[in-house]
């Protein structure tokens, strides 16, 4: 083609161009009218006119030859783009945010100026982790510290009142700039000694950019420290290796304290950190401060975790620490551990306490302790008790002990010493701590774990409460604790220290003691008030205290003792062994999950088992004679010892076929019967035959025991049973009969005689029994005596009602004069009314029931 067409098609196109153009700018300006708001649109617009008529001559061949174009457009943007590096991004971001700061300052808006200071501080972390801190950074925050300054001492002044808002603000800034400036003091120093200076440093910095020199990567085996034989080290944000001396500790302590509660916080690797430190520290002040950070931070790794209780390893290395913190603070008696100590803020500088000048460290040694023992019960509460790590878990208490000792000793040492106050209340708690291992155990184990601890902590500590040469008897040691609690504690701990004690002796088989106790400290009024593990604890006393009456041969006393547990239904709920989620019941997951946390561990239970049986075979030799006796002579009154064991005797007996006993219940049942029939034998046999009895201490003197409680009950069913059928009963047929000698049968004759339980007269020259006749009532006069009972019942309830509905309103009912009133059947005294002169009134009440068959079977 030749140059002509060429020119002729640039000419066209140029003119095609020139009114899209035109149309182009039409649209573009009717789109700024409709659309104001769209500036960056705009600006668009306007970058392609003027591109557009800057191109308006090149246009032609040259717009077809599309490489040329591209690589023209590439240079341009080339030339236009400018690439930041992420520091000047950062930088730029820094700037906007004081920018926001000083525009808040101008308004004195306090909430703006918190929340972009927070914003602040992200982002130096930032800069400051790859280069050195920026300095219009330490001037905002000097600014900002001044200016806060003097807007308090402004407001001192001033009587206008600040809004909320602004003055909750302003209290965070404070808090916050306290905080944070400290690490920036020398440099703010800097600042306000000369501050065009130093802000001048700045850009002449600014304006000679040094060169970077890229490192080799070989060059980072430089920094890893000496005794890292493997040649590897810990490298922080910056591509730096890490390195702990004894003076950054403070500052890493301070930093892994901020962080505390947060999210995603490396809890492992702040672990990890605080054991380098540990090994670092040279001075017992930063052991100390590190041991608590880190034992602390230990405990937080179950909290954030979703595991329900702390691993044995982590226990056993915090249980570790505990000990070791205990030994320096022993060593070194002017540094102390204490609640509500202040603490140090200057990072750089340890505190150095004068002569005689006690250094209080913020921390708690009984919190520790404590945790430590919750931690241990929670996975004991976790681990299957049949099981061998069970047994393994359970050898910790001894360490944990030992160390409770240790701290209840380190207590003890600065109650002495007479210069710290509120101490009492710590040394409660650890006395309750030793106590709580102590008390449901026997005394032979408890022996093992006291000389064993007292042999683990060094000779020169003692005790002026329980001194190192009486931990030999067990007895005097659990009552030396509850008496210094129960003199030196209030409420619930002085309950609990009691309970303990009173549960100790009755596991040791003194009942008339742990019996007075308990009846004498009335807690069965008040346990109600107290919260529910001073509750469970009072349970288990009351059964050990039943159980302590059962060994000592007191069937009546042992029965009412168990009853109140036992007769409910509930034990495992109401002694912490078991949860029972019923069908219909409204208990929520929070609910159910407080209750799990609130069971015991396995080597603290009671056998439940066991304790059904010995309920069981109490409310047997209580109830058996009882039915025989209302069986036989009806006019008794009836009434119910066990309504737990009624239920299951009636319920065996509507069985049509009975096989064998399988359990502890169809023994007793089984037991039960026979006994009623004067099987005697057989009811002896059928209860030593329970397998549960192996369980319990001295098994051949309890059987010994029930067999002849078995016989004397038999004795008193077979009188009360057959006693209608008797003129006289000789004693030496008794004695041959039950296997009992005659003086035996004759105290327990003499007894029923003495107690009106049974109608007969010992004839001792004889040794015969003579009964006597009384008027013997025949079907229908029985039968009238129970409908009698009954009536006379339903009009006690009647009269209980009327009293409830008048609430003791006196003659509420009474009538004035002969017909007033519409109480009554009738108004002239209907049956067996009585009826006064003719102008006089009716007697109380109007109609009076009193005449009639029934009315005399009462009277009589």
């Amino acid at each position: 083609m030749s140059r002509f067409f060429a020119a002729g098609d640039s000419s066209s196109e140029s003119s095609s161009s020139d009114e899209e153009e035109l149309y182009s700018d039409q649209e573009a300006e009717q789109k700024s009218e409709e659309e104001s708001e769209e500036e960056s649109e705009d600006e668009e617009d306007e970058d392609e006119d003027s591109s557009s008529s800057d191109d308006g001559g090149k246009a032609g061949v040259s717009k077809f030859l599309r490489d040329a174009e591209s690589s023209e457009e590439s240079e341009d943007e080339e030339k236009v783009t400018i690439v930041k590096s992420a520091k000047d991004k950062r930088l730029e971001e820094l700037e906007g945010v004081v920018k926001l700061i000083d525009n808040a300052r101008r308004i004195n808006d306090w909430g703006s100026i918190s929340t972009e200071f927070d914003k602040l501080n992200r982002q130096v972390i930032k800069l400051a982790a790859q280069e050195k801190l920026p300095k219009i950074y330490v001037k905002t925050i000097s600014d900002l510290e001044d200016f806060m300054n003097d807007t308090i001492a402004m407001q001192k002044v001033s009587t206008k009142k600040v809004s909320t808002t602004n003055a909750r603000g302003l209290n965070a800034m404070k808090q916050k700039i306290k905080r944070n400036n400290r690490d920036y003091a020398t440099e703010m120093e800097k600042y306000r000694a000369d501050k065009e200076e130093y802000m001048m440093s700045e850009e002449e910095e600014e304006v000679q950019p040094v060169e970077k020199v890229k490192k080799p990567k070989a060059a980072y085996a430089d920094n890893i420290d000496v005794a890292d034989d493997e040649g590897f080290s810990t490298v922080g944000r910056g591509g730096k290796a890490l390195q702990y001396t004894p003076e950054s500790i403070l500052k890493n302590l301070r930093s892994i304290a901020e962080s505390r509660g947060k999210k995603n916080t490396d809890r492992a690797e702040q672990i990890r950190i605080m054991e380098k430190l540990h090994e670092v520290a040279t001075t017992p002040y930063q052991s100390i401060r590190v041991l608590i950070a880190l034992i602390n931070t230990r405990f937080d790794l179950t909290t954030s975790s979703s595991a329900n209780y702390m691993s044995q390893e982590q226990w056993k290395m915090a249980e570790n620490e505990y000990g070791q913190l205990l030994g320096i603070l022993e060593a070194n008696r002017n540094m102390v551990v204490v609640e509500g100590a202040e603490e140090w803020e200057d990072d750089e500088k340890p505190p150095q306490p004068a002569a005689g000048e006690l250094l209080k460290i913020p921390g708690s040694t009984i919190s520790i302790a404590e945790r430590l023992d919750d931690e241990l019960t929670r996975s004991l509460q976790h681990i299957d008790p049949h099981t061998a790590e069970y047994i393994e878990r359970l050898s910790d208490e001894q360490n944990l002990y030992t160390n409770t000792l240790r701290g209840l000793l380190y207590i003890e040492h600065l109650q002495a010493g007479g210069k710290l106050d509120n101490l009492q209340e710590g040394a409660n708690r650890m006395i309750m701590r030793r106590l709580e291992h102590i008390y449901f155990k026997p005394s032979q184990v408890v022996t093992i774990l006291e000389e064993t601890a007292w042999k683990a902590i060094p000779n020169k500590l003692d005790s002026h409460i329980t001194p190192r040469n009486g931990a030999k008897d067990i007895a005097t040691l659990v009552q030396t604790l509850s008496t210094y609690l129960f003199k030196n504690s209030a409420d619930i701990i002085r309950a609990r220290a009691y309970l303990c004690q009173v549960y100790y002796f009755a596991l040791h088989d003194q009942y008339y003691r742990a019996r007075d106790m308990l009846l004498m400290s009335h807690l069965q009024e008040t346990i109600g008030n107290f919260n529910v593990n001073t509750q469970i604890l009072f349970n288990r006393t009351l059964v050990q205290v039943g159980l302590c009456a059962f060994r000592a041969n007191l069937v009546y006393e042992a029965q009412n003792t168990l009853q109140e547990i036992c007769g409910s239904g509930r034990q495992k709920e109401l002694l912490a062994q078991g949860v029972m989620i019923q069908r219909y019941s409204q208990v929520t997951p929070e609910q159910e999950k407080l209750e799990r946390q609130r069971q015991l561990p396995f080597h603290m239970h009671i056998n439940l088992e066991l304790l059904e049986c010995v309920y069981l075979t109490c409310s047997m030799l209580l109830e058996v004679p009882l039915l025989a006796q209302t069986g036989s002579s009806p006019e008794i009154k009836k009434r119910i010892i066990s309504k737990t064991y009624r239920r299951l005797l009636e319920f065996h007996e509507r069985q049509i076929f009975t096989g064998p006993p399988e359990n502890t219940r169809d023994h007793v049942m089984q037991a039960s019967r026979a006994l009623a029939a004067g099987e005697w034998k057989k009811a002896a046999e059928l209860i030593n035959s329970i397998k549960i009895w192996d369980l319990m201490a001295d098994s051949e003197k309890i059987k010994k025991m029930l067999s002849e409680q078995i016989q004397e009950e038999g004795l008193r069913t077979y009188l009360f049973t057959y006693a209608p059928f008797y003129d006289t009963l000789s004693v030496s047929t008794l004695a041959s009969m039950f296997d009992l000698n005659e003086r035996k049968i004759a105290a327990i004759v003499s007894k029923m005689i003495s107690h009106e339980e049974l109608a007969a007269a010992l004839d001792q020259v004889n040794s015969a029994i003579i009964f006597r006749k009384g008027v013997e009532l025949s079907r229908l006069q029985s039968l009238a005596l129970t409908l009698s009972d009954k009536a006379s019942g339903l009009i006690e309830a009647n009269e209980r009602t009327l009293e409830q509905r008048t609430q003791g309103t006196a003659n509420a009912f009474e009538r004035q004069g002969g017909h007033g009133g519409r109480g009554g059947r009738g108004g002239r005294g209907g049956r067996g009314g009585q009826r006064t002169d003719r102008g006089g009134s009716r007697t109380r009440g109007g109609q009076q029931f009193g005449g009639g068959a029934l009315g005399g079977a009462i009277k009589v």
